[in-house]
């Protein structure tokens, strides 16, 4: 008989060596409409960088949309982070791995280089441990830092489970309706005061907020 330790070593085995196949099995049964494409076009006709933000809770539709465009992402080195960052390497993604807690001072001057040159970055700013809907700052500094476009991503499903975690996590059910929506983005001036970046960190909060509610609102019409 397997002890709790044993088949919690077991179960984080799987999740790191064959979780990018579940994800892109689920995804090939999704049926994803997104919105809000424009605003990346609008981005990528100004020949600017530009960085994807998400909440923890809302990462799986947006990995299996973005999947193998080599897009950067900063995951944490926590244990979740080890199956994110693995799950995303399969899926073609370029992890830079680094948080708010360990190891966040190199892995932001390693994601400043990447995005000056030409990569796309990826952020979760209320990663890794929280508190959900939290935006912790450094995403901020990164697009001051870079001068890159900060594009608010989301998603929901008319059919999903929600985890009771921390980041209440949201797993789309196969063969699920889902809506993949973007933002308006924004950009971070060199020059901003501390007491704006108060201000534009609040109001970036609440519009990524205000997204996912809208996301969520699309299926109970």
């Amino acid at each position: 008989m397997l002890n709790k330790q044993t088949k919690k070593k077991i179960t984080f085995f799987l999740a790191v060596r064959f979780g990018w196949l579940f994800l892109l099995a689920l995804g090939k049964t999704l049926f994803v409409k997104e919105k809000g494409r424009h605003y990346i076009n609008w981005v990528k006709a100004k020949k600017a960088n530009y960085i994807y933000v998400l909440w923890h809770g809302r990462i799986v539709v947006p990995i299996y949309v973005h999947r193998y465009e080599g897009i950067c992402p900063m995951v944490s080195q926590h244990a979740d982070g080890e199956m994110i960052a693995v799950t995303m390497e399969k899926l073609g993604y370029r992890t830079v791995r680094g948080s708010s807690t360990r190891g966040g001072k190199k892995a932001f001057h390693n994601m400043v280089t990447r995005i000056k040159q030409g990569m796309v970055g990826a952020m979760i700013p209320d990663g890794p441990r929280g508190p959900r809907h939290d935006l912790k700052p450094g995403t901020l500094y990164l697009a001051q830092q870079t001068g890159a476009y900060l594009i608010p991503a989301t998603f929901s499903s008319n059919r999903k489970i929600i985890f009771n975690s921390w980041d209440k996590f949201f797993l789309p059910l196969p063969f699920s309706k889902n809506i993949m929506l973007y933002g308006e983005p924004i950009t971070v001036p060199k020059n901003t005061t501390p007491r704006e970046m108060v201000k534009i960190r609040s109001k970036f909060e609440q519009q990524m907020i205000k997204l996912e509610q809208r996301a969520d609102e699309y299926f109970r019409k």
